[in-house]
């Protein structure tokens, strides 16, 4: 990894000093870090990443104590964008801090609340998770503040806050997955500048693929762990699988695609046979999720390296490759747990509850706010102009809030 050196502190050459700025300019308090070590360092200390560990991820981490949370899915995700990124010539630091943050705006209840909260939402631009990542990354997370007292969240550079944006353009040109909502355009414009409008650089797209692939072996695991998934009927309903998830993570794959991706996976030497819960089982399966995320890894730097050749891969330099049989495995896993858990009956009922509680609570803190207000919401609440943007901090707090937190502040509200 080509480097360069600022002061005692070597920076990598990939990146240039418009990579690394800052939309506040902030001097290190002390010598020896990069400035992507300082946004990493700055994530992980983070009151918005700590409150993941109690935001649900697929399975509802405390039905058992076994399945991820959201943190614990960054945490997974990180490992596997850190390595990617080092391999394909990225920087580490920048790499982990952008897998970590990738979900840190995310609801309670997982997707169900983002679904949610985004009906609720619906007449002040929606809910979307990414876009309130980016949201809490530069507004609502205290770290930074302007001349006038404003903040700006974290204050992290372009390179890392570009690394982070999924989906690089506001609403107005996708309505259901966007990365920016119209109030924070100034900031998202100014990470976004001299990028290739609707593309997303190199280190976003590691962390998207990581993303996948960290969450779609782990769910799995999740699932057999706690006996949702079972390894004997997926033949059986494979059709189902597909059908559930055509639309979704199987677009543009066909059955015959799909079949032919469980039985790649189901040859390979580290699949199961059974899962009984014995610790033998449980090592099997661990070395299953240890095989699988370096078969899609490894898959997909291999397919990057043939198409760019050996040197580091930074910023807009070039695309992240990903050969075809393993999107298609990659989706199957998803779909999977998609059919298992998230979309199975037995979690209907949750969903109902879930809904009817953000329901009553989104009403309930706008009904008594500010006074129902987190202290850091209550500037946001005092500097709004209107009912649009009262409403808007208002979902910015129940938002925030983890699973319990939500649970418990509607039973104090009632």
């Amino acid at each position: 990894m080509a480097s360069i050196k600022k002061s005692n502190v070597i920076e990598h050459s990939g990146y240039s000093e418009f990579d690394r700025e800052r939309f506040q300019d902030e001097p290190a308090k002390r010598a020896g870090r990069t400035e992507f070590a300082r946004d990493r360092a700055r994530i992980i200390h983070s009151f918005a990443l700590r409150r993941l560990a109690a935001k649900t991820q697929v399975a509802v981490p405390w039905a058992t104590d076994f399945p991820r949370t959201r943190l614990s899915h960054s945490l997974e995700c990180a490992q596997v964008g850190r390595e990617l990124g080092l391999a394909l010539g990225a920087d580490p630091d920048l790499m982990e801090g952008a897998c970590l943050a990738h979900d840190i705006g995310h609801s309670p209840f997982g997707h169900n609340g983002e679904e949610i909260l985004n009906e609720i939402a619906k007449d002040i631009g929606g809910f979307e998770g990414n876009a309130q990542s980016f949201r809490l990354l530069t507004r609502i997370e205290a770290k930074t503040v302007d001349k006038d007292g404003i903040s700006v969240g974290l204050n992290l550079t372009r390179a890392s806050l570009d690394a982070m944006t999924k989906y690089p353009w506001p609403q107005s040109v996708n309505p259901k997955k966007f990365g920016v909502y119209d109030d924070d355009l100034t900031i998202f414009n100014w990470a976004r500048a001299n990028a290739p409008a609707g593309e997303r650089s190199f280190e976003a797209q590691i962390m998207d693929w990581s993303d996948d692939v960290a969450y779609s072996v782990h769910d799995l695991e999740d699932g057999l762990v706690t006996r949702q998934i079972k390894l004997d009927d997926l033949k059986n309903d494979i059709s189902d699988i597909y059908n559930d998830s055509k639309d979704h993570h199987l677009s543009g794959f066909n059955m015959d695609d799909v079949k032919a991706a469980l039985e790649r996976i189901q040859n390979l030497s580290c699949w199961p046979a059974k899962y009984d819960g014995s610790h033998s089982a449980l090592a099997k399966l661990k070395d299953l999720t240890s095989q699988l995320i370096g078969r899609f890894a490894v898959a997909s730097e291999k397919a990057t390296r043939a198409k760019y050749g050996d040197g580091p891969l930074t910023r807009y330099k070039g695309n992240l490759e990903v050969p075809r049989e393993q999107r298609v495995e990659v989706g199957l896993l998803k779909a999977i747990s998609g059919f298992y858990i998230i979309n199975s009956v037995k979690s209907a009922a949750r969903y109902n509850e879930e809904q009817n509680l953000l329901n009553e609570l989104v009403a309930a803190v706008k009904k008594g706010a500010p006074g129902t207000l987190e202290s850091f919401f209550i500037q946001e609440w005092e500097r709004a102009k209107n009912d649009a943007e009262r409403m808007r901090v208002v979902i910015d707090q129940v938002a925030s809030l983890t699973d319990p937190g939500a649970i418990a502040l509607h039973a104090k509200l009632r």
